[in-house]
């Protein structure tokens, strides 16, 4: 692993952080984020990786990178666009909270560096990014905004989505090691 892996990853640790422990506002507070926060930090993840993947689609020349970046813009698109259709349903606003707001912060750094960088070196560096982003969302999915969703509906759309982002780890993962 290089320096620059390693810094990214610690990097990623603080987002992962951020989502794990549903921000400091909510990890202060001892409380867990409501179904309207859950949605925002659903979709605000969803939106990210969107922007990720559409970053690459500009950079890379690689056809496997290209591939995986076309599943997560569809992939992430169709989630993002049930959840919408969810909360209009619902007559739920999603609602901005710290982890949210923590989310786009990291992701706009991150997408920066990725920007800077161009051929196998932005290839490597984006799947690394999201080898270790989907494990962070995945993990936040599971321990926190799954068993904090109240609604049924909302609690069936974040495990249907954790069931794809699952895949999208493992492609990630797969890709990284042919990146070398």
């Amino acid at each position: 692993m290089t320096a620059r892996t390693m810094i990214r990853l610690a990097a990623l640790t603080v987002l992962a952080g951020g989502v794990i422990g549903v921000a400091p506002g909510f990890a202060q507070t001892g409380t867990k984020p409501n179904d309207a926060q859950i949605a925002h930090i659903a979709y605000t993840a969803g939106d990210i990786d969107i922007k990720n993947a559409k970053l690459a689609l500009t950079k890379t020349h690689n056809k496997e990178v290209r591939g995986f970046a076309d599943d997560m813009v569809r992939d992430h698109t169709a989630v993002n666009e049930k959840a919408l259709a969810l909360v209009k349903k619902l007559h739920v606003t999603p609602e901005d909270n710290p982890t949210s707001q923590a989310l786009v912060k990291q992701a706009d750094a991150e997408r920066t560096k990725l920007a800077s960088l161009n051929g196998a070196a932005f290839d490597k560096a984006y799947v690394d990014n999201e080898v270790a982003y989907h494990k962070a969302v995945d993990n936040a999915l599971e321990t926190t905004l799954i068993p904090s969703a109240h609604n049924a509906e909302l609690k069936g759309l974040l495990q249907t989505g954790l069931k794809i982002f699952q895949g999208h780890e493992q492609h990630a993962e797969q890709l990284a090691s042919s990146l070398k």
